[in-house]
């Protein structure tokens, strides 16, 4: 990311496509109120290439079959669609992507088409086409084309599935995206915790510091080139920023006392964080460059975990002002702060969903589970049953939930994911025990 993303060369190519039928584009729909109750049949077959050619990503042919299978997991693990087992699939040739042979594919239970090609192109760039069909109205539903360097096919890739799944649910692109999180080693008690990153599915995973200090809670600014978060960096708990692109950290608030749990504001000027004075915990904000804080709340007791809204005109957080961990909504200057949570037990670590409809938080009582509430506190749901489940944070379109789930006793941590439906529930792949996640926006 940094100026490398800059670089990375992905465009969408308007490749010229012929219009479906008036009223085939709302025949086919996936219902997102059902979770995993009725997936989508869909087929995703190897995508051909009309010339095999070697790239620095490997020959094009065999790209083509990686890029199908990433559509296919991206599809899967949203828990919408049941793609048909690969083995079960024909080959497809490459006048057969704009030409499907939908007598075929009605006879192999698909309800949805994607097909597609790997192309190598003079300039040593690489084309990857999409295409989606109604396989029983024998339409075209949409099509994509995606330019990149070589090192970012597995872009072109969750574009295409974006493509697919945003045509077919209606809602927004979430799989082009990646995670920032605490990758965690050692025994409990003394756990190793540093900083990592990877994209959304797990791949292109690397560490981003050596675990020399403990690092908790990092989250992503909006242009995904820089990471608050706090650090023991010479045992003293303090904000920092990293920036990505050339591996430095710096301190945020030159401050004696304890400063933690950052996040940034929407337009990425801002911080809050908390800082504790004399005994109170009260939440700051300062100037993303750095500066003098400005504070936001005045009660006595704890306030914490700030998330703003995604217009940035509000900001919710944790206080046990009241007597017990709740959760409450202030304006972004600190005025008009009110309490959102009635619903018994402790409410912790919310976040505000990108859609600005729901706050995620953690539900503390008879164990730790991950839940979501309106801005108002209206219409509580919890989505999570397990031991200890915390640490909400939403994917790009608002739909999907990661978290931490500590194992009982162990202390070992993973990274899990939830759709709204509180149905498809998946671990997410690391290398390492994992906390502490933040999802990055939809990359550009």
């Amino acid at each position: 990311m940094g100026e490398s993303m800059k670089r990375a060369a992905l465009f969408i190519l308007a490749i010229a496509a012929v219009a479906a039928p008036a009223g085939a584009q709302e025949r086919l729909r996936v219902d997102i109120t059902g979770g995993i109750a009725a997936p989508m049949p869909i087929a995703i077959p190897p995508m051909p290439t009309p010339n095999p050619a070697s790239t620095a990503a490997g020959n094009t042919a065999e790209l083509g079959r990686q890029v199908a299978a990433i559509v296919t997991n991206d599809l899967k693990n949203s828990g919408l669609f049941s793609p048909l087992p690969p083995g079960s699939l024909r080959p497809v040739s490459y006048p057969e992507v704009t030409a499907p042979n939908f007598t075929y594919w009605s006879g192999s239970g698909a309800q949805a088409l994607v097909q597609g090609f790997v192309q190598a192109n003079g300039d040593g760039s690489l084309t990857v086409g999409c295409y989606l069909y109604d396989v029983f109205a024998r339409t075209e539903l949409d099509r994509q084309g995606f330019v990149v360097t070589p090192q970012y096919w597995r872009r072109a890739a969750h574009k295409c599935a974006d493509t697919v799944y945003t045509r077919l649910t209606g809602e927004g692109p979430y799989f082009d995206s990646r995670v920032v999180y605490v990758s965690e080693t050692g025994p409990k008690g003394k756990r190793i915790k540093r900083l990592a990153i990877m994209d959304q599915d797990g791949a292109n995973h690397r560490f981003l510091t050596n675990g020399q200090s403990t690092v908790l809670t990092p989250r992503f600014a909006p242009n995904m080139q820089t990471i608050t978060y706090m650090s023991y960096d010479g045992n003293r708990p303090r904000v920092y920023i990293y920036d990505i692109g050339s591996g430095r950290q710096r301190l945020l608030v030159n401050q004696p006392n304890m400063t933690f749990a950052p996040r940034f504001s929407p337009d990425g000027r801002y911080v809050i964080f908390s800082m504790a004075v004399g005994g109170n915990t009260d939440i700051y904000r300062v100037s993303a460059g750095g500066g003098a804080p400005q504070r936001l709340t005045n009660a006595p007791g704890i306030d914490t975990g700030g998330s703003y809204s995604p217009d940035g005109s509000q900001i919710v957080f944790e206080s046990d002002r009241g007597g017990s961990q709740q959760l409450y909504v202030m304006n972004a200057n600190g005025s008009n702060q009110r309490r959102i949570s009635f619903g018994g037990g402790r409410y912790a670590t919310p976040v505000w969903s990108p859609r600005g409809d729901m706050i995620a938080f953690t539900k503390i009582g008879g164990g730790f589970r991950i839940g979501v509430m309106t801005p108002s506190g209206s219409g509580e749901k919890i989505l999570t049953s397990a031991w200890q489940d915390e640490a909400p944070t939403w994917s790009p379109n608002g739909r999907v939930i990661m978290f931490f789930r500590t194992a009982q006793g162990s202390g070992r941590t993973d990274l899990w994911s939830v759709d709204l439906t509180g149905v498809n529930e998946r671990r997410i792949p690391t290398p390492l025990d994992g906390s502490d996640p933040a999802w990055s926006p939809l990359l550009p």
